[in-house]
């Protein structure tokens, strides 16, 4: 079945950039350098890019509905993506879950990414836990320049993830997670001159945990997270460009929750992310030499540390590349569950701006969450006027 056109363009746009994303677009004149590198200095403006950005996205409706925090929320099943250590904490012996996020549903209906997860104890100590996230392109009509048909195909990308968690003390603990990815946008079509091949490549998470009870009689309680994620090898689509960065990050999150009776409680959560990949540096147009800023040309583990000092603007620049997002969670008699959250992102490093709200309720060992995302700046995100399900099940 051929797409609308709309569709196939945005694919198209979404390679193209994947693949030119780090080459230096040539279009001013000469006599116009000297002011361009100016206003490029002083608008600040550099949105960091990687490959396979799909390991950002929050996969589950729990935390979708919290504005996407997760570093030290309790544990569950879908603790993989945000922080694995939370998993030898868990309460249960083991769990699994899946979610399911409709994406660009206003442009088109075969767009998706999926999510399933799960999590075994293997004593009181330690756990582990397994993930599987496919984000699926739905059905796509490539043409080449000439508009001749090339064929139907089905893009799409996938991560498979595999953690252990354990207990260092009664209040720590820590993980190590493992990660297979596989990208195939352009199914080995060609992309101008330039011949394409899926992109494959391995990662790692590491992450700690911290919680602990307080209060007259521990009706408090509060725990911190911190999640070193997608450090591995580098993505590339094709031998004749420049290899992108997987889109390593560093999250720290805190939860305090407060239990008002045997019925009610309330947690307040709050979770800061930074990118640990090069910003991109400010280049003389006429002669491609970097005048401001750091070449992003270089090793994985030097573009991490490098990425907290090669804003071209400083330290100001790299206190923007910091997301924010911000959360709540009102539980009633552990059955009924209502969220609500903000995620904040500078204007000059991309500028998603949004509230989420949803809830869920619990039903024996299954429990069935929602989340919705309502955006505050603009009006093209993905997922506005998107319904995310998330289904869990807990096994003592």
């Amino acid at each position: 079945m051929k797409i609308s056109k709309v569709k196939r363009a945005a694919l198209y746009l979404l390679i193209v950039v994947t693949l030119i994303s780090n080459k230096t677009l040539k279009a001013q004149t000469l006599d116009n350098n000297d002011v361009i590198l100016r206003q490029k200095i002083e608008d600040g403006v550099r949105v960091i890019s990687t490959g396979v950005p799909l390991l950002l996205i929050a996969p589950d409706s729990r935390s979708g509905a919290m504005g996407d925090v997760g570093a030290a929320t309790t544990p569950d099943a879908n603790s993989i993506h945000y922080n694995a250590a939370k998993l030898a904490f868990s309460e249960k012996t083991a769990g699994v879950a899946f979610s399911y996020t409709p994406w660009l549903r206003d442009l088109v209906g075969d767009i998706d990414l999926s999510y399933l997860s799960a999590f075994y104890k293997i004593n009181e100590r330690s756990a582990v836990g397994g993930s599987l996230t496919y984000f699926s392109l739905g059905s796509i009509d490539f043409y080449d320049v000439n508009a001749e048909n090339k064929g139907n195909f089905k893009p799409n990308e996938f991560a498979l993830d595999l953690a252990y968690s354990m207990k260092l003390s009664d209040n720590l603990s820590a993980s190590v997670t493992g990660r297979y990815i596989r990208s195939d946008l352009t199914q080995g079509q060609n992309v101008g001159t330039s011949s394409t091949h899926a992109a494959n490549a391995f990662g790692t998470d590491i992450g700690l945990y911290y919680q602990k009870t307080i209060g007259e009689n521990e009706d408090k309680s509060f725990a911190l997270g911190l999640q070193i994620a997608n450090l591995g090898s580098k993505i590339s689509y094709s031998q004749a460009i420049q290899k992108e960065f997987q889109p390593a990050n560093l999250r720290i999150g805190g939860r305090y929750t407060m239990d008002f009776n045997q019925f009610n409680s309330l947690s307040l959560l709050l979770d800061f992310n930074k990118l640990l990949v090069p910003t991109p540096a400010i280049y003389d147009d006429s002669t491609n030499v970097i005048v401001k800023g750091y070449d992003n040309n270089v090793g994985v583990m030097q573009g991490v540390f490098q990425s907290f000092y090669d804003a071209p603007n400083g330290f100001t620049e790299e206190m923007q590349e910091i997301n924010i997002s911000a959360g709540a969670e009102w539980v009633y008699n552990k059955f009924l569950y209502v969220r609500g959250g903000f995620f904040y992102e500078n204007p000059k490093k991309g500028g998603r701006q949004y509230m989420t709200f949803g809830g869920g309720f619990k039903y024996n060992i299954m429990q069935l969450d929602i989340a919705y995302l309502v955006p505050t700046v603009g009006n093209n995100h993905p997922l506005k006027n998107t319904l995310r399900l998330s289904l869990s099940f807990d096994f003592k």
